[in-house]
């Protein structure tokens, strides 16, 4: 049944087709090949934009190519659509990637200055499709930035995590200052002026000074998450994940649910929280 179902993976492709991707791989170029695998269905390209990242395109070959075009996988934070024609060749798709990889430009350049300058927090190893970086501003305090690929220079979308006395001053800020925005000057400059802050600097401080351990489970990663809630006591400013801390406060015959929103005492110093069940 299983040979039965897949037997069109067993049926040799025209002569016409190999003849024509290899005769394709040669005018592109073998050194742009980084794999090719033994059916000659699935071919890996490498490329380097002008500021020097390295970037991939899979391709994946059905048995009317070049008729019908590969399917394209690449890690973009956007759609990449191929303009084809059955005349068409590898050399146009290759071509078509590298405008794609300089539309992009700007944008992996705003990323990469965030990731080699602040301390980021979320995503750990964030790929060039992610569009969003979890910068930390202090000890329990951080802010979720969600930047537009297709206009990096714009204001990004800012979500602020952290107890309320620090995040509702910086919140002021930011709205106060939002007319202030320059997109000639780079992303972390006018985040700084914005805010009246400085990031944290990757040369004196270590992640490990920002990335505190759950109150309640104990650990920092959980199922991906890391802790995103904070005890709004001063004195207090313990941190917890969202699920666990939804979880504790379930359990206190003290706390009260209002739709998905429950109310309870912090488990260390018995201020009020608040919790929702999916954040």
């Amino acid at each position: 049944i299983a040979l039965k179902n897949t037997q069109d993976l067993h049926i040799p492709r025209p002569p016409e087709y190999y003849s024509s991707l290899v005769r394709d791989l040669e005018i592109l170029g073998w050194n742009k090949v980084t794999y090719v695998d033994t059916g000659l269905t699935t071919i890996r390209l490498k490329a380097e934009d002008s500021s020097g990242r390295q970037h991939l395109i899979t391709l994946k070959l059905n048995a009317k190519y070049p008729t019908e075009p590969p399917d394209c996988l690449v890690d973009f934070p956007v759609q990449f659509a191929v303009s084809w024609m059955p005349q068409n060749s590898l050399i146009d798709i290759y071509n078509q990637f590298l405008a794609a990889l300089e539309s992009l430009k700007e944008f992996w350049d705003i990323m990469d200055e965030i990731d080699e300058k602040t301390w980021v927090l979320e995503p750990e190893n964030p790929t060039r499709s992610a569009t969003t970086r979890r910068i930390a501003i202090g000890n329990n305090v951080s802010v979720n930035i969600e930047i537009d690929p297709r206009h990096p220079n714009l204001l990004p979308e800012c979500y602020f995590l952290g107890a309320d006395h620090v995040v509702n001053p910086l919140r002021t800020k930011l709205n106060n200052n939002m007319h202030l925005w320059d997109p000639e000057i780079s992303m972390l400059q006018n985040l700084k002026d914005l805010l009246d802050i400085d990031f944290p600097s990757r040369a004196v401080l270590e992640k490990s000074d920002f990335t505190k351990d759950c109150g309640i489970c104990y650990a920092y990663r959980l199922d991906g998450t890391t802790p995103d809630q904070v005890c709004d006591d001063p004195r207090c400013g313990q941190p917890f994940h969202q699920a666990c801390l939804y979880e504790w406060l379930q359990g206190l015959p003290s706390s009260r649910q209002s739709f998905n929103v429950i109310f309870g005492e912090c488990p260390y110093c018995s201020k009020v929280r608040k919790s929702t069940e999916n954040g």
